[in-house]
This record gives structure tokens, C-alpha cells and sequence, in this order.
């Protein structure tokens, strides 16, 4: 069997770049909850006492996202040989719970004040203090969304969804105490409150979908499914087969194994060729991506029955 390996110094010289980007998701938290935070004392705003604490469920994750990446960023060793990327999953996991937990103390927070109504003290105040927070949250979010993607990172895509979570929740609050500061409808304020958490709700849903598939090893995406048989598929011209296809993702990093059988006349050398051209043109089509592969003969009847996960032992 031929391994091909990732490029593993060209990974390495982004996480520090992600390391970066986890430390200001940080530092727009801590903007955040002292924005929203002063606000709710000078409005006395429920909506934005359970905004702010939101933001202090944002900064507890970040700084789990910070210490995600840099577990992933740890190069491989004997007991962890393929790395350790699915650290991410766990800190998205641990950010989708949070967000969850952040919807239900928004609910609880809303349905008291909803019971016990009040007006709110210097609404316009509020406003300007939670304005300022909510640009700062989507200028980061931005910025972690594109390198997310750019870096095939679900820590920081899942910091810039908490975040943007976070802006969809402060511009409901803001919603809520301009109506109020309008129309002295006190109700307003916790309903708008009820709408933001049901949908956070739904983004922490999925970031926990995601994390859990990433632990379940899912096979990478269709498309990729698919240039991989077709690079495969376009050996059948030279007289080789294939069979037993698996990928699987690990964060940034993708994996992929297959079986190339040739006819049992060939050269050792010559099936080593094949494979490491098959595994060059694979590599080229996806980044990031370790080729496992396994030379087999045509003619041999054993080289069919390996085609599952689990094999029994030949008598």
C-alpha cells in the first residue's frame, strides 16, 4: 500500500493565520458584553441583559475555538497518525450547544419581562451602544466566514455563525426598543426576543448536525465523489480496475482510499507508477487530501473479496 501525503508544511503555515483569526473573534466578544452590557444598565432593556450574555456564551466560545485550532494545528504522532483535525468538531459541537443554551436564557429572561412589563430608561442610548456592538460582530463575522471557507476550517465557521447569530439577535433587540421608544408598547421588547431565539436555535441545530457528522467520518462531498471516480474511471482504457472507494473528512484535512487492480503480469515498478500518477491527479483535483491506495491483481480471486470495510480472516 502507497500513502501519498497531504502538504502538510503548507497547513501548518496557515494555523498560526487561524490562530489570528480566533483571537479577534475574542476580542470582538469583549467589545460586545461591554457594549450590551452598559446598555442594559442605562435602558434596563431585558432584551439586551440576555443579548449580552449571549455575547459572554461568544466569548466562552472563542476561546474554545482558540484552543481548537490550536490542537489541530499539533502535527501527527504515534498515537495520533492522521493528526489531529477533528478537534474542530468537537469546539463547533461545544459552540452549537452554547448558542442553544444562549436561546434559552433569552426565552427565559423575555418570558419574565413579558409577565412583569416596564418601560425602558433612555432608549436612544441603548441604540447607539448596541449599533456599535453589532457592527463590530459583523465586521468579524465576515472576515472568520471567509477564511473559514478559504481554510476548509468549521471552527471558524462556526465562530462567524455564532457571531452572526449574535448580530441577528442585537438588531431584533434594537428592533424592539425603537418600537418601544415609539409606541410605549412594553410587550415588544421580549417578543422581539422570542423571534431571535427561535432562530439561534436553529443555527446552533445545525452547527451540532455538522460536528456530529465530521465525528461519524462522512464521506467527502458529492462532487468530490464524483472527480475522484471519474479520474478512476479513465484508467479502465489502460486495462486496470478499481473497486472498495472511501473518503472520509477531518477538518481541513480529507482522506481518500481505493484499490487499483492490474493485470498479475505487471512489474512491480510499473504498478507503482500507476498509482503514484492516479494519486498526483487526485491530489491535484482536491486540496488537502492524503491518497491511501492498494495494488492488487487482476486474476487473483482474493483481490475481490476485500471490497468491505471488515474482512474475514482466510481459513
Amino acid at each position: 500500500m502507497t500513502q501519498a501525503q497531504p502538504a502538510t508544511r503548507h497547513m501548518d503555515a496557515e494555523r498560526p493565520m487561524l490562530l489570528r483569526f480566533a483571537a479577534a473573534s475574542i476580542a470582538a466578544a469583549i467589545v460586545s458584553i461591554g457594549m450590551k452590557l452598559g446598555a442594559y444598565v442605562i435602558t434596563g432593556s431585558v432584551a439586551l441583559l440576555s443579548d449580552g450574555l449571549e455575547s459572554l456564551v461568544n466569548l466562552a466560545a472563542a476561546v474554545v475555538a482558540l484552543a481548537a485550532l490550536w490542537i489541530a494545528a499539533l502535527p501527527a504522532d504515534e498515537e495520533h497518525a492522521y493528526g489531529h483535525s477533528k478537534a474542530e468538531y468537537l469546539s463547533s459541537g461545544f459552540e452549537g450547544a452554547l448558542i442553544l443554551l444562549a436561546a434559552v436564557v433569552i426565552v427565559w429572561q423575555a418570558g419574565d419581562r413579558l409577565r412583569h412589563p416596564r418601560p425602558l430608561a433612555s432608549p436612544g442610548l441603548g441604540l447607539a451602544a448596541a449599533a456599535i456592538a453589532t457592527l463590530v460582530n459583523l465586521v468579524v463575522a465576515v472576515v472568520l466566514l471567509r477564511a473559514g471557507r478559504r481554510f476548509d476550517s468549521i471552527t471558524l465557521e462556526a465562530d462567524a455563525h455564532h457571531l452572526v447569530a449574535d448580530v441577528i439577535t442585537t438588531i431584533g433587540v434594537m428592533i424592539g426598543l425603537a418600537i418601544t421608544a415609539l409606541t410605549s408598547i412594553h410587550w415588544v421588547d421580549p417578543i422581539v426576543a422570542f423571534l431571535v431565539a427561535a432562530n439561534i436555535v436553529r443555527i446552533g441545530f445545525d452547527l451540532l448536525r455538522r460536528s456530529a457528522l465530521g465525528l461519524l467520518d462522512t464521506a467527502l462531498p458529492a462532487e468530490m465523489r464524483s472527480e475522484i471516480t471519474r479520474i478512476l474511471q479513465e484508467e479502465r482504457a489502460h486495462g486496470v480496475d478499481f473497486h472498495a472507494i472511501r473518503t472520509r473528512q477531518a477538518g481541513a484535512r480529507r482522506f481518500v482510499s481505493f484499490h487499483i487492480l492490474v493485470p498479475g503480469d505487471w512489474s512491480v515498478q510499473r504498478g507503482h507508477d500507476l498509482l503514484e500518477g492516479i494519486e498526483d491527479r487526485i491530489r491535484r483535483s482536491i486540496p488537502r487530501c492524503t491518497v491511501f491506495t492498494h495494488l492488487e491483481p487482476l486474476e487473483d480471486p482474493a483481490s475481490f473479496e476485500d471490497t468491505r470495510l471488515e474482512r474475514s480472516p482466510r481459513e
